[in-house]
């Protein structure tokens, strides 16, 4: 909080010292005004906070993450259907679920695997669950930026919320799924390596 206030008051002092010309009472209303934005975002980042708190403290997240995967895994299907149905899987509880990290650690002792028994490296999973993770960031309200980016959308649209911003934000959603997946997919058919030392193939044994 201490840095917030820092941060606020610091910004509205360089703005009126560019006009070179202000009264002390200038800097006590300029801070008023930017702190009003800054009220409303605690206040949503309340409500936020309490939401992903009960969610986190149900597991609901954690077990659609692994009823979801153990499905899949179930299916027994090719590489690329594999691929598309994962990033589907991982856009999907991105949405649940707003930390990387906890959704890689549900994810990978069933999809890595999968991965390795089919031939294909450890990394290539991984890179299969970033592109799902990342194209549902923009519009999941378990993001920690979320009620952030509301508090800004609203000072171009005073009436925005929740709705607004995943009405915006859906069709860039889609446009991202779409041509991460279609890339994943020629960089999967031409073998090319995900980066240093990491290729596509997993030889077993």
């Amino acid at each position: 909080m201490e840095k917030l206030t820092i941060n606020q008051s610091m910004i509205k002092v360089a703005e009126l010292e560019r006009n070179y010309r202000y009264k002390s009472s200038d800097i006590i209303n300029g801070m008023n005004q930017s702190f009003k934005t800054l009220v409303s975002f605690l206040v949503l980042v309340f409500f936020a906070a309490q939401f992903v708190a009960w969610f986190q403290w149900s597991n609901l997240g954690v077990l659609l993450a692994i009823s979801g995967a153990e499905l899949l895994q179930s299916l027994n299907i090719g590489l690329i259907p594999l691929v598309i149905m994962f990033v589907i899987f991982s856009a999907f509880i991105n949405l649940f679920m707003g930390s990387a990290s906890a959704k890689w650690a549900i994810m990978a002792p069933i999809f890595v695997p999968i991965f390795m028994l089919l031939g294909y490296s450890p990394e290539l999973s991984q890179a299969v669950y970033r592109v799902g993770d990342s194209v549902t960031n923009i519009i999941s309200p378990m993001m920690s930026f979320f009620a952030l980016i509301i508090v800004y959308f609203q000072k171009y649209k005073k009436d925005a919320g929740f709705g607004t911003i995943v009405g915006n934000m859906l069709p860039y959603s889609i446009a991202f799924f779409i041509g991460w997946t279609l890339l994943l997919i020629i960089w999967i058919i031409f073998g090319l390596p995900l980066g240093p030392e990491s290729p596509q193939i997993y030889n077993i044994g």
